[in-house]
């Protein structure tokens, strides 16, 4: 009986130490006492809907070892006092006098988190550049190669936001890792707006109102902004090299690009969605 109150003492001890010296084991002792109530509590309902006997009996085992405990405990009171002091006294002095009983490197962390892993966890929200001065689609230049440009759409809200947060994605690629500045010339385009493109000619599109994902706010046409002027013909070097890498970068997104058609169309994008054009035809 001697060895075994010895047994207990030292595991007591391990125990009590443990719960001071580490928050994870507080931690673990409290969610494990809690799940031990509750499945002791769904075990005796079980028991005592099918055995009501059987319960009774456990009830008055569980009563007998404690009177047993209770009877060691008043034979060896001395022992037992002697030994929760041993045990209770030393934390509690460290408390009282207000020590850092937590071992080093079990604390909470204090580090911050890098906000880059942060928007990347929580899905980074990209936000549309401020608007250009209209001035800026107005030029002889940009007329040429998009003709009606200064009437078209640039509103980022206007269209599909999933596609906007993929865009606005290969626009920053394109800006830190290839060095282009990106500019959306036409975003959404109304129905009305399309047939009348669609009337200029091939040369400027084949397709009539609602047969062109701009009408659902699911393509965009864009160019590259050099010294604060849009340059939109690939017939500069600088300018072809860069949709070259905008069709890569747009293309490993999931988008569309106008470069691999047949009427090539090297500054468009569209995030194609099944069962969405064809609602419309």
């Amino acid at each position: 009986m001697f060895l075994l109150a010895v047994a207990a003492y030292f595991l007591l001890a391990c125990l009590v130490s443990w719960l001071f010296l580490f928050p994870a084991g507080r931690e673990f002792f409290l969610a494990t006492l809690a799940g031990v109530g509750l499945r002791a509590h769904k075990n005796l309902g079980k028991l005592a809907r099918r055995q009501g006997e059987g319960v009774v009996k456990i009830q008055q085992s569980g009563r007998n070892s404690l009177r047993n405990v209770m009877a060691f405990a008043r034979q060896h009171y001395l022992l037992c006092l002697g030994g929760v002091a041993l045990i209770l006294i030393p934390p509690s002095l460290a408390v009282v006098l207000g020590f850092d009983m937590t071992l080093g490197g079990y604390g909470t962390s204090t580090h911050e988190a890098n906000s880059q892993v942060v928007a990347l966890i929580e899905g980074e929200q990209l936000v549309p550049p401020p608007a250009l001065p209209p001035a800026v689609f107005a030029t002889v230049e940009v007329e040429q190669e998009r003709p009606m440009l200064v009437s078209a759409s640039r509103k980022w809200d206007e269209m599909d936001p999933v596609f906007t947060q993929t865009l606005l994605q290969v626009f920053k690629v394109m800006k830190e890792t290839h060095g282009y500045d990106m500019a959306i010339l036409e975003g959404y385009r109304s129905p009305e707006r399309q047939n009348k493109l669609a009337a200029m000619g091939s040369s400027v599109t084949n397709a009539a109102a609602f047969q062109s994902w701009h009408q659902y706010g699911l393509a965009a046409d864009c160019a590259f902004l050099r010294n604060g002027k849009i340059v939109i013909t690939e017939r500069d070097p600088w300018a072809m090299r860069g949709y070259e890498l905008y069709g890569q970068v747009a293309e490993s997104f999931g988008l569309t690009w106008g470069g691999r058609w047949k009427m090539m169309d090297f500054g468009h994008t569209e995030l194609r969605r099944p069962g969405v054009m064809k609602r419309h035809k």
